[in-house]
């Protein structure tokens, strides 16, 4: 994509290993992926995730509208709401979003009246050693937690069934050349 510098010192993710590090300013970087608010950039220090929040350290970077912004756009909770908050969840390597990777395997949710709702997540990484998971449940949780009448977020990281290649939607296989 472009080049840029770091305007202060920002947090930072380590792909795939999920390390956090702290990226110094004045550095550059080479801005790779900027799907679902986060940066994706390469540095010297190898590939890193900037989150949505620090994203304004990067010099001359101006985040692009979504045209998914559920936390603004949403008055009332549905199902198709959190899927919605799903799909704008990207693997930090792959521009495709978790629900259209098929990382997703179960939505449930828990209606307590007045206490409002607990969602909970089931999904799963393409590959059991990224340490990105965590990075990415996180992203998926706080995205569902800001819903209306969302009380609780939860999303586990499960394994079973194995992920392939072969569970990408068709859209999805479409935008990543494979059909």
């Amino acid at each position: 994509m472009s080049d840029h510098v770091l305007s202060q010192a920002v947090a930072a993710t380590i792909i795939p290993a999920g390390t956090p590090v702290e990226l110094p300013e004045g550095i550059s970087v080479h801005i790779v992926q900027t799907l679902g608010g986060n940066v994706t950039v390469r540095t010297d220090h190898g590939l890193c995730r900037i989150a949505e929040q620090d994203a304004g350290a990067i010099e001359g970077y101006v985040p692009a509208p979504s045209g998914a912004d559920h936390e603004s756009g949403v008055t009332e909770f549905s199902e198709e709401a959190v899927w919605t908050a799903l799909r704008t969840c990207f693997d930090p390597e792959i521009p495709l979003n978790i629900v259209a990777l098929g990382l997703v395997y179960d939505l449930a949710v828990e209606d307590h009246g007045e206490g409002g709702r607990t969602v909970e997540v089931k999904m799963t990484l393409t590959a059991p050693g990224c340490g990105m998971g965590p990075v990415i449940a996180e992203d998926a949780r706080k995205k569902i937690a800001v819903l209306p009448t969302v009380a609780d977020a939860k999303v586990h990281i499960v394994w079973d069934p194995v992920w392939s290649p072969h569970m990408i939607s068709d859209e999805g296989r479409k935008v990543l050349g494979l059909e």
